[in-house]
């Protein structure tokens, strides 16, 4: 199972930037991540300067989102809907994507339901939920 430490999703996000810029070739993961990339441009900054974003203290006291969390989630929600996993976040997605009229509406929302379940998962001790993750995202449809 892949699991990237903080530093490397930073560099990840930071080396897409940079690729995107210099006009070099994607592989198919950076693709999706510059589509994100491109949808905040409010991230530009932190995604120029790899060593600023190595340094930097994105905790909620700081009152600072976090540009490589939320460009995570986003990657994350993007896998899930391609793979269906969990079952019916694919149907759950597309109809709050059509009742919003944007996709990038609808991941927020999604990315709010992932939270949530992850939060509990992580407060009980249990598995994360998918079930209950479904019904989030179709409470918002």
């Amino acid at each position: 199972m892949f699991n990237p430490s903080q530093q490397d999703v930073r560099r990840f996000f930071c080396e897409t930037y940079r690729k995107y810029r210099a006009n070099e070739i994607l592989t198919p993961l950076e693709a999706i991540a510059r589509d994100w990339i491109m949808q905040h441009p409010e991230y530009s900054a932190d995604l120029n300067d790899v060593d600023a974003a190595l340094a930097a203290d994105y905790s909620v006291e700081n009152g600072q989102t976090n540009p490589f969390l939320h460009l995570s989630m986003h990657l994350s929600i993007a896998e899930q809907i391609s793979i269906d996993q969990p079952p019916g976040i694919r149907a759950a997605s597309t109809a709050l994507t059509q009742r919003l009229q944007s996709e990038h509406g609808a991941y927020h929302h999604i990315m709010e339901c992932l939270g949530q379940m992850i939060w509990n998962a992580q407060r009980s001790g249990l598995p994360p939920d998918g079930a209950e993750y479904i019904e989030c995202v179709k409470k918002r449809v």
